[in-house]
C-alpha cells in the first residue's frame, strides 16, 4: 500500500530524478523494491546510477523499471550487467492492479523518483503515479520559486 514514509526511512540516496516533480505532479507515491544481480548492487553501493530519463511500465501483471542507467561495476568480470537493461520493480499484486488501473484509465505516468538503500541495506525504487504538467503549469511553478526566493531575500533584508 501508499504508505506514508519518513525521511529516515532512506539511509543513503543513490539517484535522484529531479526533473521529475517539476515535470509532473505527483500524486501518489509507492516504495517498490527492484530485482537487481550482484554487480548492480555494487555499483549502487558505489553511489552510481541515473534515473533521470527513466520511467516504469506495466506488462503482464509486473512493473518494470525501463532506461534506468546502472554503470557496470569497474571490478565486475565477464559476469557484469547490461547498464540500461529492464529492471523488474517488486510491488504487491493490489499496488501493481491500482497502478495498472490508474495508467490505463486515467492516462497517468509511472515516474521513479529515486534509488536509494533502506535500514536493512536493500535497495528501493520511490515511485509515483503521477501526471504531466502543461506548460503553463511549470511557468506558474517557476513564479511562484522565484516569488518565494524573493519573500525569503525581503524577509532576511528587513528582518
Amino acid at each position: 500500500m501508499a504508505r506514508p514514509r519518513a525521511s529516515s526511512d532512506k539511509v543513503k540516496t543513490v539517484a535522484e530524478n529531479r526533473r521529475a516533480r517539476f515535470d509532473y505532479s505527483i500524486d501518489t507515491v509507492y516504495e517498490a523494491g527492484i530485482a537487481l544481480t550482484g554487480t548492480e548492487v555494487k555499483s549502487l553501493r558505489f553511489g552510481e546510477g541515473n534515473i533521470a530519463e527513466s520511467y516504469a511500465e506495466v506488462k503482464d501483471h509486473e512493473i518494470w523499471l525501463i532506461n534506468a542507467n546502472i554503470p557496470e561495476f569497474s571490478h565486475g568480470n565477464r559476469f557484469n550487467h547490461e547498464p540500461r537493461r529492464a529492471r523488474k520493480l517488486l510491488l504487491n499484486a493490489r499496488e501493481i492492479n491500482k497502478l495498472h488501473g490508474a495508467v490505463n484509465r486515467e492516462g497517468m505516468t509511472l515516474v521513479p523518483l529515486s534509488i536509494y538503500f533502506n535500514p536493512r541495506g536493500r535497495a528501493k525504487v520511490e515511485l509515483a503515479l503521477a501526471k504531466g504538467k502543461k506548460a503553463h503549469d511549470k511557468r506558474e511553478a517557476i513564479k511562484e520559486r522565484d516569488w518565494q526566493r524573493d519573500k525569503a531575500r525581503l524577509l532576511r533584508q528587513h528582518g
